[in-house]
Parts: C-alpha cells; sequence; structure tokens
C-alpha cells in the first residue's frame, strides 16, 4: 500500500471496478501533475475527515485515466481525469446531503471548486487548479441540477 496521508492511499484513489472490468490501466505515472493532484486531493480529504468527526470516508471513485473516465461516461472535462476531483461516502457521519451541508461553509478553506450532492448516493468534491469556484448543488435522480436540497 501506498500512503498519501494517514487514512489515505494511492490504491484507494486509483481504484475503479470498471478498469479492473475491462482491463484497463487506471494509474498516473509517478510523478506526474496527476500524482501531485492525487496528494492535494488526499490531502484535503484529510480536512474533510477532520470535519466530519474523524469518521472512515469510503471513496467510490478518484483518479480517473481518460479511458477508464470514457468507460464510465464521465464528462469529458471532468476533474478526475487530473485526479483532482474524489467521489466519497461517510456512513458513519450520515447522509450524503447531511455530509454536504456540514462541508458547505468549509468549501474556502478546503479549497473546493464542486462540491455535489449526488441524491443520496454519494458526495462528488472536485478541486481546481485555479482560483475555486466554490460551486454546491444537487444531481437528482433525472439529472437535474439545483442547490442542495
Amino acid at each position: 500500500m501506498t500512503m498519501l496521508t494517514p487514512h489515505f492511499t494511492l490504491e484507494e484513489l486509483t481504484l475503479s471496478q470498471t478498469a479492473a472490468r475491462k482491463g484497463i490501466h487506471n494509474a498516473p505515472k509517478e510523478g506526474s501533475q496527476e500524482m501531485k493532484n492525487l496528494q492535494r486531493a488526499a490531502e484535503t480529504m484529510e480536512k474533510v475527515r477532520a470535519i466530519l468527526g474523524d469518521k472512515p470516508i469510503l471513496i467510490s471513485s478518484g483518479y480517473r485515466s481518460p479511458k477508464v473516465n470514457a468507460a464510465v461516461g464521465g464528462a469529458k472535462t471532468s476533474a478526475h481525469i487530473s485526479g483532482l476531483a474524489v467521489d466519497f461516502s461517510c456512513p458513519g457521519f450520515g447522509t450524503p446531503l447531511a455530509i454536504c451541508k456540514k462541508l458547505e461553509p468549509h468549501l474556502g478553506e478546503l479549497g473546493v471548486d464542486q462540491l455535489i450532492h449526488e441524491y443520496n448516493t454519494w458526495v462528488h468534491l472536485g478541486l481546481s487548479a485555479g482560483k475555486p469556484r466554490q460551486m454546491t448543488l444537487t444531481i437528482n435522480q433525472a439529472g437535474t441540477r439545483h442547490g442542495f436540497a
């Protein structure tokens, strides 16, 4: 295991069931910008964990190679491709909506570009290479985007 921070590993931030199922390589090159971004994402997730009362976080998606991103139907501009996005849940804290509401006052200190409540499934936390937009929204089952609800 390659520990990026005390609670997050490179392996969990690059794990992809789709990649494994389709035989797609899903690890960024050593020393690449994507690796640096994954380190930053892990450090941010340590802060998120602290805000959520130091409860364990389950990561469902982190880095996605362009091929994996295409295979899962991700946006061509997805922050996952550059290692700047993490989809996660924290069952010990509460629902994805409760997580988003708890994190919302901390967007600036976390450097969040996007915080998305993926309708009671998971939370998407995206960082940016530039100035973060601090955008918050919910994507409901129909794909409609609106503020937290």
